[in-house]
């Protein structure tokens, strides 16, 4: 297991000025990432990190083994952080950085390509509902979904809830797709994407 200095240690590396960026709090960030590794959530994954910010939390899941990240972040100031902060970190060959927003990049994403989503959008975002219908077919069959948030999510029946913790006023919840769900409807049976 690759462990950063810093990263684990709950330092943050780099950050935006302003109000923009608003980082996962290093307890809930090493709380939720136990939690996906007690799920075998993280050694060998492929991350999408949909709403990247300082990219902490790709990045965390890269120091604990995860294969690969996509990072989107729209915000070129944040994207700049998350350039330096892969550098520092020696990440930088496995991941890449994604100027496209969550909803641009999960529409151009291959079907079954992505083993865990890491959504935290800001606060009061008010478009789960589609996100959710764009993620899942993004996932592995077995994959995972972590959304942050400011609430409990409405979720359809084609997600079940894996786990549901309150940190404060932050809400994480840890989502799979039912398993009587066809997650990639376009391709007919032994058909490859």
């Amino acid at each position: 297991m690759r462990v950063v200095a810093g990263i684990a240690k709950g330092r943050l590396l780099s950050a935006p000025q302003g109000q923009v960026t608003r980082p996962t709090p290093v307890k809930v960030r090493q709380a939720v990432f136990n939690s996906l590794e007690s799920l075998d959530g993280v050694a060998g994954a492929a991350i999408a990190d949909l709403f990247a910010g300082t990219g902490a939390l790709a990045i965390e899941g890269l120091s604990r083994g995860a294969a690969s990240a996509v990072l989107c972040e729209t915000d070129r100031a944040a994207r700049t952080c998350i350039e330096k902060n892969l550098a520092q970190t020696a990440f930088s060959t496995i991941a890449k950085v994604s100027p496209l927003s969550a909803q641009a990049w999960l529409a151009t994403a291959l079907p079954g390509s992505v083993d865990l989503v890491i959504a935290d959008p800001p606060y009061r975002f008010a478009d789960w509902s589609e996100l959710l219908e764009l993620v899942a077919p993004v996932l592995t069959a077995d994959g995972l979904l972590v959304a942050e948030s400011d609430r409990e999510l409405d979720i359809t029946n084609q997600w079940e809830v894996v786990r549901c913790k309150h940190y404060g006023t932050t809400v994480v919840t840890i989502l799979g797709v039912t398993a009587s769900q066809d997650l990639h409807p376009d391709f007919a049976k032994g058909d490859q994407p």
